[in-house]
């Protein structure tokens, strides 16, 4: 069997990275699949395993990794949950940043063309809405969430400085809200949180009044988003928001999930955590004139999609 093209994903085995390497195995390339399990687990590729164009590699990208040939890198290595970034918020800030360098370098060596998975916290707390890719953001850098943003921020620096003085093909993405099959149940994201607990008939947890808002992006819109700015001409480096622009509440999330579930679950409020963005809203109008993207799936049936495979799950 041949392969169009040579692919490594890292942070492969988590649920965005999962859903990538699938779609990549579907469009028939060969993908390497990079992880060290921290967040990822091998359950979520297992269907991938026996696929002769499909390679796992149980590697951390804070060390250095060696291939000889590449076409294309995708760097979504790094865990993307408060619960498991602050775990080990060094850790966090190494995977990004050490992951950036060595991931870079492999880059230059190979001459493939490389995408950042960045994310909307390099916004922070924003101050303007919606957020469009030239807002600096509004950032605390010695906070309890700095070890992700930052180190996300810094990951976008270096992308920027390997191109402008290596000459390496970069693309920069910023992915806001995702959510769909494979998440974990315990990962700490809201849509997870609240899907188990309705599901669970326990008491669903809003921290602070409710009235902040997200934008919901099913994870199916984001893949084909990453895969279009990998395709796009190599002059536009992006950043590009990926994101669904739709607004709600956590209150309007958890009433929808109560309602889909059926849970006889209660609402309650607890503090809201440090740095806690009060809005966030994808300006994505780049995405639609550069990509010709924008998602398809609303809310409501993604939240159908992820309601059914929680379901089948053991907590």
């Amino acid at each position: 069997m041949s392969y169009s093209k040579k692919i490594l994903v890292t942070g492969g085995a988590g649920f965005i990275g999962s859903h990538l390497c699938t779609r990549l195995i579907a469009e028939g390339h060969y993908v390497i699949c990079l992880d060290n399990l921290f967040t990822g687990s091998r359950q979520n590729i297992n269907h991938l395993l026996k696929h002769p164009h499909f390679e796992f590699v149980d590697h951390d990208v804070e060390y250095p990794y060696q291939r000889e040939r590449l076409d294309e890198i995708y760097n979504l290595a790094c865990p993307a949950s408060p619960i498991h970034y602050q775990y080990d918020a060094i850790k966090t800030i190494r995977t990004s940043v050490m992951g950036a360098i060595n991931l870079l370098d492999l880059a230059h060596r190979t001459h493939a063309k490389i995408l950042q998975a960045s994310t909307s916290e390099v916004y922070g707390d924003p101050m303007v809405h919606p957020q469009n890719e030239t807002y600096w953001g509004n950032v605390n850098p010695v906070g309890i969430r700095s070890c992700y943003d930052e180190g996300k921020r810094c990951a976008e620096t270096l992308f920027m400085d390997y191109h402008r003085q290596c000459g390496v093909r970069v693309k920069l993405i910023r992915i806001f809200n995702t959510y769909g099959p494979r998440m974990l149940p315990n990962d700490g994201r809201v849509v997870s949180n609240f899907v188990v607990q309705a599901l669970q008939g326990k008491d669903i947890t809003i921290y602070g009044s409710g009235n902040q808002t997200r934008s919901f992006q099913y994870v199916d819109d984001l893949i084909e988003g990453m895969m279009r700015m990998m395709d796009s001409e190599d002059d536009f480096i992006g950043p590009v928001n990926l994101g669904n622009p739709g607004e709600f509440t956590i209150c309007e999330l958890a009433e929808k999930v109560i309602q889909l579930t059926g849970s006889t679950s209660r609402i309650v409020y607890k503090p809201l955590p440090m740095d806690d963005p009060q809005r966030r809203q994808p300006d994505i109008s780049l995405a639609k004139e550069r990509l010709g993207w924008q998602p398809v799936v609303k809310l409501d049936e993604g939240l159908v999609r992820i309601i059914e495979y929680f379901r089948d799950c053991r907590f």
